[in-house]
């Protein structure tokens, strides 16, 4: 999860380098969608004591 918002956030910032503005902020509207949501999977699965699944 983690790894999709830092490329995300890569996308984003290249994007705004080359003057892509509305991609710029697409994508970085999606890198923090993600980065929320993986940490709270992060807590919920600490709080539960359970480990992640294995990959």
């Amino acid at each position: 999860m983690f790894g999709w918002a830092v490329t995300f956030l890569i996308v984003a910032i290249v994007a705004g380098i080359f003057g892509f503005a509305g991609i710029a902020g697409t994508a970085t509207l999606i890198a923090k969608i993600l980065f929320v949501v993986g940490l709270v999977v992060f807590l919920v699965l600490l709080v539960t004591g359970r480990s992640p699944p294995a990959t």
